[in-house]
């Protein structure tokens, strides 16, 4: 057996150790067209920013160390142009010295990766504009941060290379502004979630320009002037182009393998392509979404590391299957969290999939002990089964914890009924007794079985006023410490029984409180005393950060 592997990192060097460690005869040889097998291509923003003191410490392994524990033909500056699938040989194209040789193979595995998009903006070249994606790119932003001392700075989108950066170059002094053409970050989230994430930018002094988009950049000076699409003009030392990135298809698509519809590579189950000897993993695939099972490109990491390992398996005659990417996702953004996996709600009207969902704010643990921090959980899940669809978590300690949860909890097939009986571990420095797990699945729950009846933020505009009535069900001291939505009676929840009378039975009750806990206790004591009424989800917490879109 000799096996090609095209593209190193993630995907390339875990295959090639994978395959080793199946097969220990096998010829095996790594071909990467720039100096570095395998590094942490994650932790870039965060040694720019000095948070990681040492760049050795990116690299996961060295060709050296590669070649003494794997005994495997590491080929660096070596870049593959060209494969005949007929003679099953490639053509490769050494690089300091540009010189060409052939080499033949039984089996491939590509993983050439993506590259960042770099619009055909006008001034997209100037010097100072930069793209991040490997270590070289680091080496050069990290040096002009380091000798030139920038001022300010522009990150064009808002991803998570995006927010990374800014967040990273505010730590460094550096004023930062992403300008995003969406009218929110972090595309995977929902609106109402990311106006939360909004928040916490600007809480930590960058500046958002959404719903905007870049037109031109020029020189001015020493300076950049960057035009954007609503007119502003924005000046900056530095630019960082984090727009996203598009799968490595060129090698393949001219080799005649089948490329999908967004542009990846092709491949099977097995990660195999249209040809029976070539396979292919990572940032470059089109594989599959794992609950709709649609087309889905899923740059992440997470993912291509289990693809190459099913994709070596495979090569070495074992059979492995991938099932699918859920995508889940988490991003730092100064002292909170941000994580996603699954569905979205916009993906699940995208495809015209039922679903409900839920909004919870809870404690990342005990309130009674100190530091506890909050979080707001989006779950979507079906409308009949309660199958979870996905999630969104959004707050300070903990989210990471509970997002694994909820994506394993996707993986397994489980419920909303599931969640709320999960025994979870609880001790106060950690969580509560009701895990914010349990407590998405209590209010999920109520929802699958009736026990109460919602509405969600963006449906209150389109309410008649004459026929639904608000009532603010916290204290005086929270209204005047934080507002209420126009209109609404204030009846606090422990004196509601006692107004019972004061309601009119011909009208729809909108109850609020903070996060929606007393809304619900309020619902069910008019809904058993007669009286039509529904609970706003996420309560006037989840309604004030969306109210800000």
């Amino acid at each position: 057996m000799k096996l090609l592997i095209i593209g190193g990192v993630a995907g390339g060097a875990t295959a090639a150790a994978r395959a080793r460690r199946l097969n220990e005869k096998a010829e095996i040889i790594v071909f990467e067209r720039g100096e570095f097998i395998s590094f942490a291509n994650c932790g870039l923003p965060y040694y720019i920013g000095t948070s990681i003191q040492n760049r050795d410490d990116l690299m996961v392994t060295t060709p050296a160390d590669f070649r003494n524990r794997y005994r495997i033909d590491v080929r660096t500056f070596s870049e593959v142009v060209a494969i005949d699938r007929k003679n099953k040989s490639v053509e490769v194209r050494n690089l300091p010295d540009q010189s060409v040789y052939q080499e033949t193979y039984d089996k491939i595995l590509l993983s050439p990766g993506a590259s960042p998009i770099r619009p055909p903006i006008e001034g997209v070249n100037l010097k100072n504009i930069f793209s991040l994606r490997n270590i070289p790119d680091m080496d050069q932003i990290k040096a002009y941060v380091d000798q030139d001392k920038p001022s300010t700075a522009v990150v064009v989108g808002g991803g998570f290379i995006g927010l990374e950066m800014a967040e990273n170059l505010v730590h460094r002094g550096v004023k930062t502004t992403i300008v995003e053409m969406l009218d929110q970050v972090m595309a995977p989230l929902d609106r109402e979630m990311a106006a939360i994430v909004h928040t916490f930018l600007r809480e930590g002094g960058i500046q958002l320009s959404l719903g905007n988009a870049v037109t031109a950049f020029t020189q001015n000076g020493k300076q950049i002037r960057v035009s954007t699409r609503n007119g502003t003009e924005l000046m900056a030392d530095l630019v960082i182009l984090s727009i996203g990135v598009s799968p490595e298809n060129l090698l393949a698509k001219q080799a005649g393998l089948k490329v999908g519809q967004y542009g990846g590579i092709a491949v099977d189950e097995t990660m195999c392509t249209s040809d029976p000897d070539i396979y292919a993993v990572g940032d470059a695939v089109e594989t599959r979404d794992f609950l709709t099972q649609n087309p889905a490109i899923i740059p992440l990491a997470g993912p291509a590391n289990k693809q190459a390992r099913i994709a070596a398996d495979n090569i070495m005659g074992r059979k492995a299957t991938y099932p699918g990417a859920l995508g889940t996702a988490v991003v730092k953004i100064f002292d909170k969290t941000v994580a996603s996996t699954g569905q979205s709600e916009k993906k699940l009207q995208k495809q015209n999939i039922p679903y409900k969902k839920s909004y919870t704010f809870s404690g990342s643990h005990a309130s009674y002990y100190p530091g506890a921090e909050t979080m707001a959980i989006k779950l979507l899940f079906s409308p009949g089964t309660g199958r979870i669809l996905g999630a969104q978590v959004v707050g300070g300690k903990g989210v990471d914890k509970r997002i694994d949860v909820l994506a394993t909890a996707i993986h397994a097939g489980m419920t909303v009924f599931d969640l709320e009986t999960l025994e979870l571990a609880y001790a106060p420095p950690y969580s509560s007794a009701k895990d914010p797990v349990n407590v998405a699945g209590f209010v999920a729950s109520n929802m699958v079985k009736k026990d109460v009846e919602v509405i969600h933020w963006h449906e209150l505009n389109a309410l008649e006023p004459k026929e639904n009535i608000l009532i603010d069900l916290r204290t005086e001291e929270e209204l005047i410490r934080e507002g209420t939505i126009d209109n609404a009676l204030h009846i606090p929840v422990d004196e509601l029984r006692s107004r019972l009378n004061d309601l009119d039975r011909e009208k729809t009750y909108i109850l609020f409180c903070a996060i929606g806990l007393r809304g619900y206790v309020a619902y069910r004591i008019l809904n058993q005393n007669g009286l039509k009424a529904k609970n706003l989800s996420g309560g006037y917490s989840l309604f004030s950060y969306a109210d800000m879109l």
